[in-house]
């Protein structure tokens, strides 16, 4: 038999490859190695303009050569750090060499020793992933939270005034609009975008054991801790001045606990949509030559939301695992946290697949007024709160003696389905002020919303 070609073992570099490629620009081992391959570049670009251990200053050009050839990190590099690496057994180690053979190749070999000065692994690898970690959130990561937001907000709007049953416990309660259901995940969405957005992501730059004592070896003169802060920050990241031999993770577990979360609340709007498909308040709009079932013709399955929910479920296995595994290491370091974050990637990964099915759920799925409508009208006993609290207030107000209008409206409508004309002949013999009566016999359960449609005006705030 012959074998099959070498596939890849996770769907996201298979199946859905296409739907979380640019992930692979940053999330991956190549963009590992660039990353670290930027900040080496830069320590050096940042060592010989401040003329510190030795390092006389770059020419313009020589500076632009050498932050072209990192921003230009591709297969080449990649090929020529796996054969560099084949033989130092170190990844962070085939990366120095790397850069100095860069040097060499541009006459540079006056400041190779200056490459990973002062420098343990960490100090590369703790910028290098806040750096790609950084810049996923900011370039794929919510572009495509942002976008199932922005669609969930315009459903909502269109929806504003469509009355629809709520559901308490599974069970009728009273109405709301599908235009304010949906509002409610805006608002949880957007909170947590905007914790999310509050994270900073931090960077040490402070050798072996987070103490300078090399550098300060090296030129005890220089204010090593106002360097390092400097070129931190310089890389776009928030110093952290006390750390051990790595920087601590909690940025990254707080991180990884707040996407978390969103993830839950999309969950949860995947479950809530994919109910109300099941109860036909929303239809599925076919596409084209899918199919829904391999036996029955019939069926518009809604996969989409289906299979947001399982994505969503295996980003948070991985998000929960690494903000529980990064937060501790023993004592100065350990290598727990390296094959942990190896799989950031992967816990982004599934959350990206998620919300772009997300996405497409929303764009194939539209309200069915007329179910909504059908479900009110068969539940009129929802009114029963609205009456009881009515009673309540005119007993207060002298107009009724009515004692305990719950239990009354609790032997009514409890367990039963009772209609329209059941209630009116119950309300018209009530105790109750003439304008109370009218108000309670002009309401329907499609008018007994609220303030659900003014409530959406807090979105616009």
């Amino acid at each position: 038999m012959t074998p099959m070609p070498q596939q890849p073992i996770s769907p996201l570099d298979g199946r859905y490859r296409q739907a979380v490629a640019e992930l692979g620009n940053t999330l991956s081992e190549a963009g590992l190695n660039k990353a670290r391959v930027h900040v080496e570049v830069e320590w050096l670009i940042y060592l010989t303009s401040h003329s510190l251990l030795g390092g006389a200053p770059l020419e313009a050009g020589q500076i632009e050569t050498l932050r072209a050839w990192a921003a230009g990190f591709g297969q080449t590099e990649i090929d020529k750090l796996a054969e560099i690496e084949a033989t130092t057994q170190h990844d962070v180690k085939a990366v120095e060499y790397l850069v100095r053979d860069q040097l060499a190749a541009q006459g540079l070999d006056a400041i190779a020793e200056l490459t990973h000065v002062c420098c343990t692994s960490e100090d590369i690898n703790n910028l290098s992933y806040a750096l790609t970690v950084k810049q996923a959130v900011a370039d794929v990561w919510r572009p495509r939270f942002e976008k199932v937001i922005a669609e969930i907000a315009r459903q909502a709007e269109q929806y504003r005034e469509l009355p629809m049953m709520s559901r308490t416990h599974g069970q009728p309660a009273t109405p709301t609009t599908l235009g304010k259901e949906l509002a409610v995940f805006v608002h949880r969405l957007e909170r947590q975008l905007n914790q999310i957005d509050d994270i900073k992501y931090l960077g040490k730059f402070s050798g072996a054991t987070g103490t300078f004592a090399a550098h300060l070896a090296a030129d005890p003169a220089t204010d090593w801790m106002r360097v390092s802060q400097e070129f931190v920050e310089g890389l776009g990241l928030d110093w952290n001045p006390l750390t051990t031999q790595i920087e601590s993770h909690d940025w990254q577990a707080e991180l990884y606990t707040r996407i978390a979360h969103a993830n839950r609340i999309l969950h949860n709007l995947a479950t809530d949509i994919w109910s109300y498909i099941s109860i036909g308040y929303f239809r599925q709009i076919p596409v084209a030559g899918a199919t829904g079932s391999s036996t029955m013709p019939h069926k518009v399955n809604p996969i989409r939301f289906e299979n947001a929910e399982a994505n969503l479920e295996l980003s948070n296995a991985i998000l929960d695992s690494l903000a529980a595994t990064l937060v501790t290491s023993r004592w100065q370091r350990d290598l727990t946290d390296s094959s942990a974050q190896r799989n950031i990637g992967v816990g982004f990964g599934h959350s990206v697949l998620a919300l772009d099915n997300i996405l497409k759920g929303l764009g194939q799925i539209d309200a069915a007024p007329e179910v909504l409508a059908a479900d009110l009208d068969a539940n009129w006993e929802v009114l029963g709160e609205a009456i009881q609290t009515v009673i309540r207030a005119e007993v207060a107000a002298g107009r009724s003696t009515i004692s305990d209008p719950y239990a009354a409206l609790k032997e009514l409508t409890r367990g039963r389905r009772i209609g329209q004309q059941d209630l009116i002949e119950f309300v018209q013999g009530l105790e109750i002020g003439e304008e109370a009566r009218d108000r309670l016999l002009a309401l329907t359960p499609a008018t007994y919303i609220g303030d659900a449609v003014r409530l959406l005006d807090y979105l616009k705030r």
